[in-house]
């Protein structure tokens, strides 16, 4: 039996790789970032290859940081940002443009035309989603539309379409497997999660060939054999799911009712729904979350486009803090925000509210504010878009949640979970290993060549790092809320529609 697992995490700042033993723990690990591209207001790209130098790189580090061998190594498991999207030529395996990243407000136009169109509903039942520039379909639609022949490239086969993760195995394996998991299948507006196949009808509305799509198959499954050239060895390829449904995997959120949020670039709050899809009455997406053992998970998402990327700005846009890891200090320099409000709106709003026009803003600026004051009410935003999705999630389902899951970067950041118990009015649990993206793909990876032997075996790795229990008056938090829903509202329908 081999030793270790290993995941590639492919998030939208950085590459990182975790090798995990079988107790669910990380052994060693590696992260790099690059670099973010910003043409135009709202537009957000990245250059994928420095997406693959980044994720070949972090690989190798990590076997190297820990002393492991590639002999060690029993299978590879890939987990990734999900709709950011690349399509490159399929002889060469070289990107035709640069990516389109999840934030992208880029193809918002086709959107706008999708719904004049009375498509909506349409893609709705099909896919589960809204229709938004958020998810790879128009994306891919944006794409072809701007480069003269590649449609007719990409019908003839010699263009290939993947989110990140299919790109990665593509590369990884050498050009052999073009694929993709249920799960990234499902937020790219062309794929039937009732059916489990691209939907021929979505496909002809978007102009989108079917000839340049990855196969789909399940999150846990051996698409096939990592190059020898890469780590030294040729290892299976048996683990894939979108960050946000390998967070949920790796939390252990296998039972209906389950829930967790993801402290990330964006925060992402999933709640287990069973084997049935949930249709959302509240601007919330209806998704796949897994398909292991024949059997396919689905869940309730909802999305926050901007959450730890708003410490990146305090960072990089402001020059508040040197690093990301001075924001708690600096926010609990103060007691509260003293009445400021940061909507960080920059690409526009996620769920529930789907508005790709409105933009950021600071509300409730004195004479007496500092940059504490603006550094803990940037953290508090991350807390206070969890709640605008838990209270629609919770009318959906139909379930009153008394326990939240949480991890990702910013989850380390006490200050932040005890005011998100605070908000929300519930017990928050943060695990051991806040590393549940990589721990998730490590799963689906090892449960597919045996290395786990089951559910309960994973499920069993959990455990409680810290519990926030909420200490709030309920006047307070109302008050507090009311305040941030009144901000939210002002940075509506900001921009204009070109």
């Amino acid at each position: 039996m081999t030793k270790y697992v290993l995941a590639l995490d492919q998030g939208t700042t950085s590459s990182r790789a975790i090798v995990f033993g079988h107790d669910g723990q990380i052994v060693s690990a590696a992260q790099q970032e690059f670099e973010q591209l910003l043409p135009r207001p709202g537009h957000v790209e990245h250059d994928p290859e420095a997406i693959w130098s980044t994720q070949l790189s972090v690989a190798k580090e990590a076997l190297k940081q820990g002393s492991i061998n590639a002999e060690d190594i029993g299978a590879v498991g890939v987990t990734n940002q999900r709709e950011t999207t690349i399509l490159w030529d399929r002889d060469t395996g070289k990107p035709v443009a640069n990516a389109i990243v999840w934030q992208s407000r880029a193809s918002a136009g086709i959107c706008d035309q999708l719904k004049a169109d009375g498509l909506e509903a349409t893609f709705r039942d099909k896919t589960g989603l809204v229709v938004d520039a958020y998810f790879s379909g128009t994306k891919i639609k944006y794409l072809l539309d701007q480069h003269e022949g590649l449609r007719e490239r990409a019908a003839r086969g010699e263009v290939l379409f993947g989110t990140v993760d299919s790109f990665l195995i593509w590369r990884l394996t050498g050009g052999r497997c073009h694929v993709t998991d249920y799960s990234n299948a499902s937020r790219t507006l062309l794929f039937n999660i009732h059916e489990l196949d691209w939907d021929d009808e979505l496909l002809r509305i978007l102009d989108v060939p079917r000839a340049m799509l990855p196969d789909v198959l399940p999150s846990s499954h051996v698409y096939g054999q990592m190059d020898a050239e890469w780590l030294g060895r040729e290892i299976p390829i048996s683990g894939d799911a979108g960050d946000q449904q390998a967070a949920t995997f790796g939390q252990g959120c296998f039972e209906p009712g389950s829930a967790k949020n993801t402290y990330g670039t964006g925060c992402f709050l999933l709640l287990n729904t069973g084997d049935r899809p949930i249709k959302s009455e509240n601007n919330l997406l209806t998704t796949i979350g897994w398909g292991v053992g024949g059997e396919v998970t689905y869940c309730l998402e909802g999305s926050v486009f901007i959450a730890g990327a708003v410490v990146q700005w305090l960072r990089d846009g402001l020059g508040l803090i040197e690093s990301s890891a001075e924001i708690e200090q600096l926010a609990i320099s103060v007691p509260d925000s003293d009445g400021v409000v940061v909507v960080p709106a920059f690409t526009g709003l996620g769920a529930p509210h789907w508005d790709p026009y409105a933009r950021g803003a600071v509300f409730g600026i004195t004479r007496g504010t500092t940059a504490g004051h603006l550094a803990r009410a940037a953290v508090e935003s991350m807390a206070f878009q969890t709640c605008d999705l838990l209270d629609a999630m919770q009318k959906d389902a139909g379930v009153d949640l008394n326990m939240l899951k949480v991890d990702g970067g910013a989850s380390v950041n006490n200050e932040l979970m005890q005011f998100q118990a605070n908000l929300l009015d519930v017990i928050v649990h943060r695990p051991v290993v806040s590393e549940t993206t990589a721990l998730g793909a490590a799963y689906l990876a090892g449960l597919a060549v045996e290395y786990w032997d089951s559910l309960p075996d994973v499920a069993g790795n959990w455990a409680l790092e810290r519990e926030f229990r909420p200490a709030m008056p309920d006047d307070e938090r109302l008050r507090k809320r009311r305040r941030w829903q009144r901000a939210v509202e002002r940075t509506r329908d900001w921009e204009q529609p070109d």
